[in-house]
């Protein structure tokens, strides 16, 4: 097949040069159409939904509103887990979905049960929404919005805020590949009308007053119109309060005097601004307005970036005078800085490679030709990223090594090259040169295709990988792949082509610099294979103490999941004490900004975002802040010379400022950290538990752990208490007496002090809200809390202290939650180490010292866990690909010990690996993991390149191992040197490379590079030793097949075991048999096709009923004969007749659907039965093995005391006759356990079931209330109700047979004849045709038989009613006495649990011990025990009843 193609190549040229033409212009396209990143978007499938409530404390948000949003999503499938933060006034719920979802399927989901979450959010707390679609990487834009020099007194905070969020978010949010625009910072726009409690209470005016006075007093209506000849007046009236001099004059109320008292007289109206709960600084500048882009997920960032500054340009052109966007941070300048890394990583790699070629092939333009297949290659495999969506970053475009693409073109060309040195000096012709190319491309090919199939096996394991490592390595692997299968294209068509159309025709031997230097490495290699040929044992033994050497050195080289990627900013995470006000966080974050200005040369600039934007997707309290610092260019830094080093420069200078923490991270690395896993550091210590108090106390101790490991940096201990909080307690005794209610009070307070919307100020298309509050001061102090008067309904003013104590205390700050369990987080970054060994470090410690109370655990997260998880997967797909090989080896060579001999290369080559990684200081990473796959690859590929010129020259008759090495290793030389000096020198740039996203690329190229130097050398050395020793195991033919025929039997089982787990499943749990029952049972078949019946019969409803055709022949006008006459009629039903069936047809549709859950519930009513049913047998059985057990005990007993004469035969017998018994009643038990597992078969229609997973009988749980509620859901109810709307649509049909029915007609007739016209007689033949049409209309005169089928089908109905209504009582009259039977089975097993079952088995214990004691005889044992059993085998079977009877409720109650 390969060699057809290669011969079609030669001989076709123009074709192949054609494909090729094309294949440049389809990768010329892809790649201007390539998605351009800096690295894959990790982040992983999730919803955040975002509830605002301002006036709640972190307490009352998780109560009322964090916990049911996470109850109503945790029915949603495909979750992976629910996290949720609530504090004061947010709760942000995070519903992450397993990777495959859909996000717009999983945002349907949360949507839905949106409407359920609400419904039990409490009025007026808060509204949940979903945050935009975005994800880590989806803030690609960020940006001030400021005034320009001379202006600033011109634009306040407040105006440049109403700027962004009414001109600049607008106009962006039209931009395509936008999810929203986030505004931070400046003051939101109010009108306030800012009340004077002195003024309120001299009126005797309560808040409710305003608030009714306001929404009175703005509105807008309209009265239709007026029709005036010629014209309409249309009628709109005006009331929108448009200024504030509109507020002022609304009338609040009269004094007795009937002087209107408007709103100025009792508070001030002006523009104030909504409580602050985030802010914006730049520099030393202070507080500033800004926005943060925020793509949509999925969309390309490079063209989404172009697209916002293209309208950034245009939005700052409609911008007012004075006012400028500025950015601040353009993901576009990451993206240059790690795609220019990737180009120049490429550029030299492809390179060092053609020098590489030209120099050992000798030959320029076979180096050309050969060197020509990376390009090509690389547009194939853009082209293919193209279609198969994946971007071109640094991950998907940085691993790759032309050195391993052009492998199989350098086999090819070198193989050609080396057949043609072998022919006469002189020149070929065209022909000739085709067929030496053929020959040698075709002796070649199957090995270099081997060769690339190997390195694609090897890259399986990374596309095994999920989650995070997943994506982060996914598209590297994909990329490489689609580059390498490029190249086995182009190596089959391309390179033959080209080999036979370049290569010089003339053939001379002239010795060039390639022959050289091939001469003097073969020089150098002669005596040392000859050497190690003579010391085989020497050899082998130093290369296996240099693989321990190598194992040891691994285990110390610590692990990380990926090494950071310098984004070239820095982020700095900042705490000040909880509880610090929002002006104190600006000021020390101005501060901050400042001081790393003056000392840091390189900072260009610092911003610093302040607790939560507009749009909380990183909530935040505003006492945190995330600093942005931006850098200049590492070229014209001076303080350090990387970026760790200026980070600990960084971190002793803001540590000079007193009350605040920091933790130096990068802003991706960051977003990413907490939206991946909660945790924004890279490890987060994670402690469950119920108490705050008590988590609090747990993370302060393991805090003090966390700096004594080495490596543990920037501590976070997140305070989950310390919020000084005003606490008003409400007195209901005082409440009560004042006549006064809760709510009234609160809404006074709220009003009050956080102020409260009132109605919405309309300018032009913006809007701004009409809040309500106190004067400012008013609410400076907690005397003002106190002193607030309420309005009584008696119209006296009560002072909120005469009803309520109001006091400072120290409440919770934060509360996060985790798969519904309270959780605190102690985090740390790491610097100088390695995570795994930090981690190590610090669980050990932590295990030591901290003693956890009962239902209180930690876990690990951040990117530890991820570490963690990529290993596991990897120590199962690392071995199924090694297994692959293997296998592929083995089918190659038709021998298992050339097999394996190839396959030690594997362990082999990793010496050179973990050497390198050792030297460079480097710990093992995914990255590192990456490269050893990729090296195993090249590794196994020079060895088959070796053994395969082994086996070829032994092939030829060449006799003498070691006369087989020398041969094969002199001509296989070359293309071993050169395969190993491409792959490594290919990944030379990527490793000393010190640009933007190299640490990512580093520790692959060092362990490729470092591999291959081992693995040539164990390749040109150690494998030839092998490989004698391989030679000398001879087994016999047949013994041969047979190991031939186990190994690929153990491999293959292998790889099925891996691929296809366990496909039968004989034990199946309850859910599973309810889900295999609904499923799968002939009467859910019988119900879905009576579904589909009715369905059926609907499209028959429109029945018109037959055309009538008729036709009239001879003698009906004269005595002329042939007269004729056709007529067609059609009779047309009432379209009421038509509607009503249509209804009956729906409605007998939804009856079927109602008839099928009727039966899914008594089947699964059924099956529960029975599989609780088969709990009790077991339970029975094992009752009845231990009572066996106990007697044939005795029954040695007994007989040993008949033998030393203490006891008669009798007693002997009878404890024979008892064992005998109990053995009868096992064997009928065990007879009624299979019968009832057969019925469960039945249920479940599973014939395959062998037994059921719970092997003890334990009390189910009940989920019914008794009340009315109960029997809502009953779907037999809800079949009965809809009969009763059935009833009714046969009622309407029956009643639109009494309207009207219509008919239509044409007839055509021939009157042949004399016929009068205008008074002259004029003759028809035949052929004069008389037509017409006619219409009737059938009216139900006699209408009396179809009025008493209405009245039939009324009675029908009523029927249908009363059966309802009676169902309905029998149901409740059922539930009555199934929760009467359940209370007294209840009092029943809490008798037999605390009193007679501890009572049972004293009695079996002490019994058996008496009887041997011979302290009693037989029969008072045999009593003793038969009362004990009889008292557990009537628990048992309470149990059993007490179970069916809540089955029995769960049925009546419609839960499956």
């Amino acid at each position: 097949m390969l060699n057809k193609i290669i011969l079609f190549s030669i001989k076709n040229k123009l074709v192949i040069g054609l494909f090729t033409l094309a294949l440049i212009i389809w990768g010329v396209y892809s790649a201007k159409k390539l998605p351009i990143d800096a690295v894959p978007d990790i982040t992983n499938n999730q919803v955040q939904i975002i509830t605002l409530s301002p006036s709640l404390a972190a307490q009352e948000v998780e109560q009322l509103i964090s916990f049911p949003v996470e109850q109503t999503m945790a029915t949603i499938p495909e979750i992976k887990e629910i996290r949720s933060i609530s504090r004061f006034g947010l709760s942000v719920v995070t519903v992450v979905f397993h990777d495959d979802a859909n996000i717009y399927w999983a945002r349907q989901q949360v949507g839905e049960r949106l409407v359920e979450a609400r419904n039990q959010i409490p009025n007026n707390i808060g509204n949940p929404e979903m945050a935009p679609i975005s994800t880590g990487l989806g803030e690609i834009y960020q940006y001030v919005l400021h005034a320009k020099k001379g202006y600033e007194d011109k634009y306040d905070a407040m105006s440049l805020r109403t700027i962004q969020d009414w001109i600049v978010r607008r106009q962006l949010l039209g931009t395509p590949g936008i999810a929203d625009v986030s505004s931070f910072g400046g003051l939101l726009k109010q009108y306030e009308i800012a009340l004077n409690t002195d003024k309120l209470r001299s009126y005797n005016l309560s808040v409710a007053d305003i608030f009714n006075a306001l929404e009175k007093n703005n509105q807008n209506t309209g009265g239709a119109y007026i029709d005036k000849k010629p014209n309409a007046y249309f009628i709109r009236s005006e009331g929108f309060i448009k200024t504030i001099t509109d507020i002022e004059k609304i009338v609040v109320t009269r004094t007795p005097a009937g002087i209107p008292v408007l709103v100025r007289d009792i508070a001030t109206v002006q523009l104030g601004h909504a409580t602050q709960y985030g802010a914006l600084t730049r520099n030393a500048e202070g507080e500033v307005v800004g926005g943060i882009v925020l793509m949509l997920k999925g969309a390309n960032s490079s063209i989404v970036i172009n697209s916002v500054k293209d309208k950034i340009t245009q939005i700052q052109k409609s911008l007012p005078e004075g006012v400028v966007i500025e950015p601040f941070l353009d993901r576009s300048a990451l993206v240059s800085r790690a795609i220019g890394t990737v180009k120049t990583n490429l550029i030299e790699g492809a390179l060092i490679v053609i020098f590489v070629l030209v120099i050992f092939l000798g030959n320029i333009r076979s180096g050309l030709i050969v060197a020509s297949v990376i390009p090509l290659a690389m547009l194939f495999a853009i082209a293919l990223m193209n279609m198969f969506g994946v971007s071109g970053n640094l991950m998907s475009l940085g691993a790759i090594d032309f050195g391993l693409i052009v492998d199989g073109a350098v086999i090819i060309v070198e193989a050609t090259m080396h057949q043609l040195g072998h022919r006469k000096p002189g020149r070929l012709t065209q022909e000739q040169l085709d067929d030496e190319v053929y020959k040698s491309a075709g002796k070649m090919m199957n090995s270099a295709a081997f060769g690339q199939i190997i390195i694609l096996i090897v890259y399986l394991p990374i596309l095994a990988l999920v989650g995070i490592e997943g994506k982060m390595f996914g598209p590297m692997a994909q990329t490489v792949s689609f580059a390498i299968l490029g190249a086995f294209l182009l190596s089959l068509t391309y390179v033959p082509m080209m080999s036979a159309l370049v290569l010089s025709k003339k053939i001379s031997h002239k010795e060039n610099l390639s022959d050289k230097m091939m001469k003097f490495f073969q020089r150098l290699y002669t005596p040392l294979i000859r050497g190690a040929l003579k010391m085989k044992l020497l050899v082998v033994s130093i290369a296996v103490g240099v693989f321990i050497i190598s194992l040891i050195i691994f285990k110390t080289l610590g692990g990380e999941f990926i090494p950071t990627l310098e984004e070239g900013d820095f982020a700095v995470e900042t705490r000040l004490l909880t509880g610090s006000s929002l002006s104190q966080t600006i000021e020390k974050i101005t501060q901050a900004s400042d001081l790393l200005m003056k000392k840091f040369p390189e900072v260009k600039e610092v911003i610093g975002k302040i607790g939560a934007s507009e749009i909380p997707t990183d909530p935040m309290p505003i006492e945190a802040c995330d600093i942005t610092i931006l850098l200049k260019d590492k070229k014209e830094w001076t303080s350090a010379h990387n970026r760790e080093e200026l980070a600990e420069l960084m971190q002793k200078e803001l540590e000079k400022i007193p009350g605040v923490s920091y933790g130096l991270s990068q802003p991706i690395q960051l977003r990413f950290n907490e939206l991946i896993s909660g945790v924004r550091q890279d490890v987060g210590i994670k402690i469950f538990g119920e108490d705050l108090d008590v988590l609090a106390d747990l993370a302060k101790k393991i805090g003090v752990i966390v700096p004594t490991v080495k490596g543990a940096e920037d501590l976070y201990v997140e305070q989950v208490t310390g919020l000084p909080q005003i606490v008003v307690k409400l007195n209901r005794d005082k409440i009560a007496q004042f006549g006064l209610n809760v709510e009234d009070i609160n809404r006074t307070i709220s009003a009050a002090f956080a102020g409260e919307a009132a109605g919405i100020v309309y300018e032009g298309e913006k809007r701004f809200d009409m809040v309500v509050r106190l004067e400012k001061t008013g609410r400076q102090s907690i005397d003002d809390v106190k002193g607030l008067f309420i309005a009584a309904p008696d119209g006296n003013q009560i002072p909120l202290e005469q009803v309520a104590d109001v006091n400072l205390q120290l409440g919770p700050n934060q509360i996060q939650r985790e798969d519904a369990k309270r959780r605190i987080i102690v985090g740390f970054n790491t610097r100088g180490r390695d995570i795994s060994s930090v981690v190590k470090e610090m669980q050990e410690k932590i295990d030591k010292q901290i003693k956890l109370p009962p239902g209180y655990f930690i876990t690990y997260g951040g990117q530890f866990k991820n570490l963690e998880e990529a290993n596991n997967r990897l120590s199962v797909a690392v071995p199924v690909a090694l297994a692959l090989i293997l296998l592929l080896l083995f089918f190659t060579f038709g021998s298992i010990k050339y097999s394996l001999l190839i396959f030690t290369a594997i362990p082999m080559s990793a010496i050179g690996g973990v050497f390198a990684l050792w030297f460079r200081g480097m710990p093992f990473s995914i990255s590192a993991g990456v490269g050893f796959i990729a090296l195993f690859g090249v590794a196994v590929f020079n060895w088959v390149l070796l053994v395969y010129e082994f086996y070829r020259v032994k092939k030829k008759g060449k006799t003498g191992v070691n006369a087989i090495i020398l041969k094969g290793t002199s001509v296989r030389l070359r293309p071993v040197l050169m395969t190993a000096a491409v792959a490594s020198l290919g990944f030379l740039p990527m490793a000393l490379s010190t640009g933007s996203g190299a640490e990512v690329q580093k520790p692959l190229a060092t362990v490729v590079i470092g591999g291959l130097i081992t693995a040539t050398f164990l390749t040109l050395v150690v494998l030839p030793v092998l490989y004698t020793w391989f030679e000398k195991i001879r087994p016999k033919g047949k013994r041969s097949s047979a190991a031939k025929g186990l190994a690929s039997l153990v491999i293959l089982l292998a790889v099925s075991a891996y691929s296809g787990y366990a496909q039968t499943k004989p034990v199946v749990n309850l859910n599973e048999a309810v889900a295999s029952s609904i499923k799968n049972n002939p009467l859910v078949k019988v119900g879905t096709l009576d579904i589909g019946y009715q369905q059926q019969l609907k499209k028959t409803v429109k029945d018109y009923g037959k055309t009538n055709v008729g036709l009239t022949f001879g003698q009906y006008n004269s005595r002329i004969a042939y007269d004729n006459n056709f007529t067609i009629n059609q009779g047309i039903p009432n379209p009421a007749y038509f509607k009503s069936l249509i209804k009956l047809s729906e409605s007998n549709i939804k009856g079927s659907e109602l008839q099928l859950k009727v039966y899914q519930s008594e089947i699964a009513a059924n099956t529960k039965t029975s599989y609780y049913q088969l709990m009790f047998w077991t339970e029975e059985i094992r009752l009845l093995k231990e009572l066996l057990a106990i007697y044939e005990n005795v029954l040695k007993a007994s007989a040993l005391r008949y033998k030393t004469g203490e006891t008669n035969a009798l007693e002997n017998y009878n404890a024979e006759s008892k064992v005998n018994e109990i053995k009868a009643q096992l064997r009928s038990a065990e007879e009624d356990y299979w019968i009832e597992l057969n019925r469960l078969k039945v249920f479940t229609a599973d014939s395959s079931i062998t037994a059921i997973a719970d092997t003890s009988l334990v009390q189910k749980q009940i989920q019914v209330n008794f009340d009315t509620a109960a029997i809502a859901a009953n779907p037999t109810l809800a079949f009965i109700q809809q009969q009763i709307d059935i009833a009714n649509r046969e009622k309407a049909v029956e009643q639109s047979r009494l309207k009207p029915d219509f008919s239509v007609g044409y007839f055509n007739q021939s009157l042949v004849g004399y016929q009068t016209v205008n008074g002259v007689d004029k003759y028809y033949g035949a052929g004069r045709r008389f037509q017409g049409v006619n219409l009737g209309i059938s009216i139900p005169i006699f209408a009396k038989a179809q009025k008493e089928r209405v009245k039939a089908a009324e009675v029908n109905r009523v029927k249908k009613e009363a059966e309802l209504t009676n169902y309905q009582y029998n149901l409740q009259a059922e539930l009555a006495r199934l929760f009467g039977e359940l209370q007294k089975q209840r009092v029943q097993i809490n008798y037999y649990r605390n009193t007679a079952l501890p009572q049972a088995n004293l009695i079996i214990s002490q019994s058996q011990k008496a009887f041997t004691a011979g302290e009693i005889g037989y029969y008072e044992l045999t009593q003793s025990l038969n009362n004990a059993v009889t008292v557990k085998q009537e628990f048992t079977k309470v149990l059993s009843q007490y179970n069916q009877t809540i089955i029995a409720i769960e049925f009546i109650a419609g839960i499956n």
